[in-house]
């Protein structure tokens, strides 16, 4: 991944030492730690690039800042919803299939949904 980010831009330029390793100071280190925690709060690879930029600049407005980080909680909180309701869904069908021996289950009818017309 390390590779990726500097690809993106994200992590400048890496002193490498004689045999080709790379040599990180503290700044490259902090970078990355700035990376993994935006990445962990689910932020896309466009939105922490944006987000170390304007780290960076130290003349930031720190309105453009929160207006990233709305987006992306307006984003997660769709997706929670999407998934709130896909669960409600499952418990629903989980709950109406009698799960015996019988053959109709509600779950299977749900998931084929509704009959192609005959012609």
């Amino acid at each position: 991944m390390v590779r990726h980010y500097e690809a993106l831009g994200l992590l400048g330029a890496v002193a490498r030492t004689g045999g080709g390793y790379r040599q990180y100071g503290a700044a490259d280190i902090h970078t990355l730690r700035f990376i993994k925690r935006a990445r962990e709060l689910g932020f896309s690879m466009a939105e922490i690039a944006g987000l170390v930029g304007l780290w960076h600049d130290h003349q930031r407005a720190s309105s453009e800042v929160k207006r990233i980080a709305e987006q992306h909680l307006a984003e997660l909180e769709k997706r929670i919803q999407g998934l709130q309701d896909m669960r409600q869904t499952l418990q629903k069908l989980v709950h109406d299939c009698h799960g015996d021996a019988r053959p109709d289950c509600p779950i299977l009818d749900s998931l084929a949904g509704p009959a192609p017309p005959c012609h």
